[in-house]
C-alpha cells in the first residue's frame, strides 16, 4: 500500500523521468493534468527546469516557463541556478530563453563559478558569448518611449524586439551583421535611427559608474559602425541619378566590398582597414579596452583586427584554428560546401552567391586545405600574445 509521501512524490517522478527521457508528449501530458506549481523539487533540491535546462531541451523550458517555473531557484545543494545547468548543457537557445525569463547571469555556485564561467570550464565558448552578450529587452525599449519634451521617441516602437535581436547576435562578422540586417527589413529602413540609438546605449554603458561595461559599451559602438555604414551605402543610392547603380543591394554592396581579397588574393585589407577604422572612432580612447585594442592592431606582427575585435567582445578561444568557418559570414561549423572542389565551406546558397566572385578565381586551381578561421589574412595568430593583450578587459 502506497503511503501519503509516495503519493505526492508522484507527479515529481514521473516528470523528472519524462525530462531525463526526451518525452516531450508524456511531459505535456503530465504538465496538463498537474494543477499546482511546477516547480518540483528532486533529493538534490533541483527543480524541473533545472532538469531540462541541463538536457538542453528548448521545448521542456519554454513550457515550464510558461507555467511561471521559478527561474533564479535557489535550492540546489551546490547553489547551481537553471543558467548554470543550461550553461553546462552548451545549448545558447535555451541560456537565452532563461536570461529573458530574468535568469541572473551573476549567479554564482558553490564554489563562486558563475554561469559563463562553468560553461567556459567545460568548452561551451558559444553558451559562453551568448550569456556575456545578453542585454535586457528593457535596455532597448527604454527608448521606445517618449521623455521630457520630446515629441517622439528616438526609437519606434516597432524597432525595439528586432533591434534586440540584432544586439544579441554572438556571431560579429561584419557580413553576417549584414545579412541579419538584410533578414529584418524594418531595421534596414531604420538603420540610423537604430544606429543612434546604439550609440547612446554605448554612452550609457561607459557612464554607469562603478557598474560600467566597457566591452559592452565597444559592442553597441561596433554595430552601430555597421548599421551606420550600411545607411550610408543606401542613402548614397537615394541620390545617385545612375539607374544600374541603383539595383544593386546596399547589403550586397556592402558585403562584397569587405570580402575583396587584397592584392595577395587571400588578406581582406578592406575589411581590415574597416574595422580598423571603427576601433578608431570609439570615442572613450582613455578605457581600458580601447588601450588593449590598439596595442594589439599596432603590434610588430598584427592579428587581423576581426580576430582583435571578436576576443575583446566574445573572448578568447582555445584551439580556434580547428572549427571550420563559413567563408563569408564566419559562422562556425556551417553545413554546405562548394559542391566543385569540397574545400570551402558556407552556411546556405546565399553565402556561396557572395563568396563567389572570390571563390570561382580559386576554384578549379589544385585543391589547397579549406580555410578554418573567418579571416584568411592571418590563420596562424599567436593566441598566446593576443590573450595578452585582451584578457582583464575590465581592470588596467
Amino acid at each position: 500500500m502506497e503511503t501519503k509521501s509516495d503519493e505526492q512524490a508522484a507527479p515529481e517522478k514521473t516528470i523528472f523521468n519524462a525530462i531525463a527521457q526526451g518525452d516531450l508528449d508524456e511531459f505535456n501530458n503530465i504538465l496538463s493534468h498537474h494543477k499546482g506549481s511546477v516547480d518540483l523539487f528532486d533529493e538534490n533540491g533541483m527543480t524541473a527546469l533545472q532538469h531540462a535546462a541541463y538536457k538542453g531541451n528548448k521545448e521542456m523550458v519554454q513550457l515550464l516557463l510558461d507555467r511561471g517555473a521559478d527561474v533564479n531557484s535557489g535550492k540546489h545543494e551546490y547553489n547551481y541556478t537553471a543558467l548554470h545547468f543550461g550553461a553546462l548543457s552548451g545549448n545558447s537557445d535555451v541560456c537565452r530563453l532563461l536570461l529573458n525569463a530574468g535568469a541572473k547571469p551573476t549567479a554564482t555556485n558553490s564554489v563562486g563559478r558563475t554561469a559563463s564561467q562553468m560553461a567556459a570550464f567545460v568548452g561551451n565558448h558559444h553558451t559562453v558569448a551568448t550569456i556575456n552578450n545578453f542585454v535586457p529587452l528593457s535596455e532597448i525599449s527604454y527608448y521606445s518611449v517618449p521623455r521630457g519634451q520630446q515629441t517622439e521617441p528616438y526609437l519606434p516602437p516597432v524597432l525595439v524586439e528586432p533591434l534586440h535581436k540584432f544586439v544579441l547576435g554572438v556571431n560579429i562578422h561584419p557580413v553576417r551583421l549584414a545579412l541579419n540586417i538584410q533578414h529584418t527589413p524594418v531595421l534596414l529602413e531604420n538603420a540610423d535611427k537604430a544606429s543612434k540609438v546604439l550609440e547612446m546605449l554605448c554612452k550609457r554603458e561607459m557612464t554607469r559608474g562603478s557598474d560600467t561595461n566597457e566591452v559592452m559599451a565597444f559592442k553597441y559602438h561596433y554595430l552601430s559602425y555597421v548599421l551606420k555604414e550600411i545607411h550610408n551605402i543606401r542613402d548614397k543610392q537615394k541620390s545617385n541619378t545612375d539607374k544600374e547603380e541603383k539595383k544593386h543591394d546596399p547589403i550586397e554592396i556592402f558585403a562584397k566590398k569587405l570580402l575583396k581579397p587584397g592584392k595577395d588574393g587571400v588578406s581582406l585589407d578592406l575589411m581590415d582597414s574597416f574595422l580598423k577604422d571603427c576601433v578608431r572612432e570609439f570615442p572613450y580612447r582613455e578605457c581600458t579596452t580601447f588601450h588593449q585594442m590598439v596595442t594589439a592592431l599596432t603590434s610588430k606582427d598584427p592579428p587581423p583586427a576581426l580576430s582583435v575585435i571578436n576576443c575583446t567582445i566574445n573572448g578568447q578561444r582555445g584551439f580556434v584554428d580547428a572549427i571550420p568557418y563559413c567563408s563569408t559570414c564566419g559562422e562556425e561549423k556551417p553545413a554546405k560546401k562548394c559542391s566543385k572542389c569540397k574545400m570551402v565551406q558556407y552556411c546556405d546558397r546565399e553565402c556561396q552567391r557572395l563568396h563567389w566572385f572570390v571563390h570561382k578565381k580559386a576554384c578549379n586551381r589544385e585543391p589547397a586545405p579549406p580555410m578554418t578561421t573567418p579571416n584568411n589574412a592571418k590563420a596562424n595568430i599567436d593566441a598566446s600574445e593576443l590573450t595578452s593583450q585582451l584578457q582583464n578587459l575590465v581592470t588596467g
